[in-house]
C-alpha cells in the first residue's frame, strides 16, 4: 500500500530577523542571509503491505510528523519517491481543513468535501458522525467556541466515518477525555480489523505494543529499527 523509497527531507534555517520582503531582499543581495541546512529525514526507506498497522516512534524532532506529511502529500521530499495505492485519509494537525467561522454541522460538509466525501454521501451520514463525535446541540454553534477535546472528537468522527483505505494519525488518540479515548481506540481497532492499513504515531508505548502489528522507530530522520513491536518498544525504551 505505500511504498518509500530513499526519502530525505531538507529545510533551510535562517536566523536572521527580518521583517519584510523589501528587508530580505536588501540583505539577499548584499549576501548577509545565511542558512543553515537541517535534514529532518535522511534516505529512509520501507515498504507497508495492506492491513498493517504500523506505529512511528522517536524523540521530539526525529522526524515523525515530517514522514507522516510526506507520505499524506502535503509536503513534496527534498529527494526520494513515495508510492501510494489506496485512498489516504491523515488526521495530522487537530482542526487542519476547518473554518472556525462555521458551525460543526458546516464543517461536516467542509472537511468530508476536503477529504473526498461527496455531498450525498456526508448527507447520509451525518446523523453518524454528529452521533459518535458526542457533540449534541453544540454542533450548530461556530466551532471557534469548542476546546480541543470538542474538536477532537469532530475530527476523529468525520475521518473515521468510512473504511479508508489508509489511515494516517499522529498523536490523535491522546486527545479529549479518557472516556473518547478509549472509544476512539475502539474504532480504531474495527478499522484495523476491517482491512484499513493504518500507519501512526504515538508517544504512548503500551498503545503502541497493544495496536500495531509493527513498529519504525525513527532517530534524527532515520531508520533505527523496524520489526516486532515488542522488540522494537523495548529497545527504544533501554536506549532512552
Amino acid at each position: 500500500m505505500i511504498q518509500a523509497e530513499n526519502i530525505s527531507m531538507r529545510y533551510l534555517m535562517s536566523y536572521d530577523r527580518v521583517k519584510s520582503i523589501k528587508e530580505y531582499l536588501v540583505q539577499l543581495v548584499k549576501g548577509k542571509i545565511k542558512y543553515e541546512e537541517f535534514w529532518a529525514l535522511r534516505e529512509v526507506s520501507f515498504t507497508i503491505q495492506q492491513g498493517e498497522v504500523v506505529g512511528l516512534i522517536g524523540h521530539n524532532g526525529a522526524g515523525k510528523s515530517t514522514l507522516l506529511k510526506v507520505i499524506s502529500g502535503i509536503l513534496k521530499p527534498t529527494c526520494g519517491t513515495v508510492k501510494v495505492n489506496g485512498n489516504v485519509v491523515p488526521m495530522l494537525e487537530l482542526g487542519s481543513g476547518f473554518d472556525y467561522d462555521l458551525t460543526g454541522r458546516e464543517n461536516i460538509f467542509l472537511n468530508g468535501a476536503i477529504l473526498g466525501y461527496s455531498e450525498k454521501y456526508l448527507k447520509e451520514k451525518y446523523d453518524e458522525i454528529v452521533a459518535f463525535s458526542e457533540l449534541g446541540k453544540f454542533i450548530d454553534i461556530p466551532i471557534r467556541n469548542y476546546s480541543s477535546g470538542m474538536m477532537m472528537r469532530l475530527a476523529f468522527s468525520i475521518a473515521t466515518v468510512v473504511d479508508p483505505e489508509i489511515l494516517i494519525v499522529d498523536e490523535i488518540l491522546s486527545v479529549g477525555d479518557a472516556a473518547f479515548q478509549e472509544k476512539s481506540k475502539h474504532r480504531m481497532l474495527e478499522l484495523m480489523g476491517g482491512g484499513t492499513t493504518v500507519l501512526f504515531v504515538s508517544h504512548s508505548l503500551e498503545q503502541i505494543r497493544e495496536m500495531c502489528s509493527r513498529v519504525v522507530w525513527l532517530d534524527h530522520g532515520t531508520v533505527k529499527m523496524d520489526g516486532d513491536p515488542q522488540k522494537v518498544c523495548d529497545a527504544y525504551e533501554s536506549g532512552m
